[in-house]
């Protein structure tokens, strides 16, 4: 029972969340926003509302552990698990102005979170510094794309269009039901994902931030993993990394702040010593990668791909010895 509520879950973040894209966008479509807007905006922060919702509910439950693993843990597993495997399939183009920007602010909210981590306590003040650091960066992203992008043109180079442009047919009430619908799934799957994962975790004598870092990180992470390793089989490396760097931003800043708004959290001494250490050398190696000839190659993807199962290893020995 406790296997099905989890894979539920996994089930239902993934579709509510591709769902919910698909009617964000149709709306805004329908409002008249910009596909520059919509890039930034609504496709970047759908496709992280998964971790969102699985992170708000656990610290609501009182699985703070959860909460924080799930932010470090995902991030950990777009860097060295999805950019890993897509740049194996295919290497990673890196577009140097894109990087020069969103590296750093990855770099930046990587030390914040060590920084609070640290503490032990992510409390209600740093929560709302999180998320306002987060809007002032959306605000200057998008004056900065705006300067080199008119409105018709692409969607922000950090994300991914996974919708076609509305049709004519695509109406308003339909883009309203898988807005909604899309939001409910998310809820629900929420819901399965961390009573079937809390369960699991006290079944097996195993903390709440162990099972954070690995099931709930890897499910909550499955839109990104999918985009990433589309976008490698179409060629379109630039947006699988821009997609990451973006999706990580928004974890930190958006989903660990608003999420420490709601209920502030206690951070499990297993993230203090070993996964916040490991999120921030991922971070750092991804920067060294990517600025290497401003391409990610088969060679360090792989590289990614082993220092991930190192650190999976690693933590699945120490919550089982």
């Amino acid at each position: 029972m406790t296997f099905l509520q989890i894979a539920l879950g996994l089930v239902l973040l993934v579709a509510g969340g591709d769902v919910l894209v698909r009617g964000s966008v149709g709306l805004a479509k329908r409002f008249g926003l910009s596909e520059l807007l919509i890039g930034l905006v609504l496709v970047g922060f759908g496709t992280s509302t998964p971790e969102l919702m699985t992170s708000v509910l656990a610290a609501l439950n009182g699985s703070s552990g959860i909460a924080v693993g799930n932010v470090a843990g995902s991030n950990i597993a777009n860097i060295l698990l999805i950019l890993g495997l897509t740049a194996v399939i295919c290497p990673l183009r890196v577009e140097p102005a894109a990087l020069m920007r969103d590296g750093p602010a990855n770099l930046l909210a990587a030390l914040a979170f060590t920084g609070l981590a640290i503490t032990g306590f992510i409390g209600r003040e740093a929560g709302v510094a999180l998320v306002l650091v987060l809007a002032a960066y959306l605000v200057l992203t998008y004056r900065m794309e705006k300067g080199t992008h008119t409105p018709s043109a692409e969607l922000h180079r950090g994300e991914v269009q996974l919708v076609a442009p509305p049709t004519r047919t695509t109406g308003l009430l339909l883009s309203l039901v898988m807005a909604f619908g899309g939001l409910v799934m998310i809820l629900g799957g929420a819901h399965f994902l961390v009573a079937g994962a809390t369960r699991l975790a006290q079944a097996a004598g195993i903390s709440d931030a162990v099972i954070g870092v690995t099931i709930v990180a890897v499910g909550t992470s499955l839109p990104e993993l999918v985009t990433s390793v589309i976008a490698a089989l179409k060629r379109q490396t630039d947006i699988a990394l821009g997609n990451i760097l973006g999706s990580n931003l928004f974890n930190i800043l958006g989903i660990l702040g608003v999420t420490a708004l709601v209920s502030p959290l206690q951070v499990p001494q297993e993230i203090m010593q070993l996964d916040i250490w490991v999120l921030l050398g991922a971070t750092a190696i991804l920067l060294v990668f990517s600025m290497s000839g401003w391409r990610i190659c088969r060679r360090e993807g792989a590289i990614m791909l082993l220092a991930y199962g190192a650190y999976t290893t690693v933590v699945l020995t120490k919550a089982l010895g």
